[in-house]
């Protein structure tokens, strides 16, 4: 494996949503969910950026039982906004989202290459934030939920309350 360029460590160091968590791994810190980039050269100077995310499904966030048919409609939903991530990065990226159930998650990978260090991990915590983001548009109401639901939609509540006053 080849030591990544201080300038990639710098730009993930100086990322507030990030944590160096290997040679060449960094965890975001600004979510509840695992949302973990590798980054590997690419050539050229360029770097690919390898971004998974990890959710948990319906039922793994609820005190009741969620019927299958139900978790099965989350999760198709769930994978196509997942999908449709256009908009979300920097700059226009060919971006062919994975998603898939592992161990009782919801999985996501990204990968992208880019030149510019900062621009990368500003982009892999774009597309982190925006599975959460999914994640919590996702949420069907008349459950009673488990962490880290509870916390997201009571942040929710008081960042909207707040803008109401």
């Amino acid at each position: 494996m080849t030591e990544l360029p201080g300038r990639v460590r710098r730009a993930f160091r100086d990322h507030e949503a990030f944590e160096q968590i290997d040679d060449d791994a960094f965890e975001s810190v600004t979510t509840p969910f695992e949302g973990v980039v590798r980054v590997v050269p690419a050539g050229d100077g360029r770097f690919e950026y390898r971004v998974t995310v990890q959710v948990p499904m319906l039922d793994e966030v609820t005190t009741g039982r969620v019927a299958d048919v139900v978790e099965e409609g989350w999760y198709e939903t769930f994978a196509l906004r997942v999908e449709d991530v256009g908009g979300v990065t920097s700059r226009e990226r060919d971006l062919d989202p994975a998603v898939y159930v592992e161990d009782r998650r919801a999985v996501v990978e990204f990968s992208f290459s880019e030149l510019d260090e900062r621009r990368g991990a500003d982009d892999a915590g774009a597309l982190i934030d925006y599975v959460e983001g999914t994640f919590v548009q996702g949420i069907i109401p008349g459950y009673d939920y488990t962490e880290p639901v509870t916390t997201i939609l009571s942040r929710a509540e008081e960042s909207g309350g707040s803008e109401n006053r």
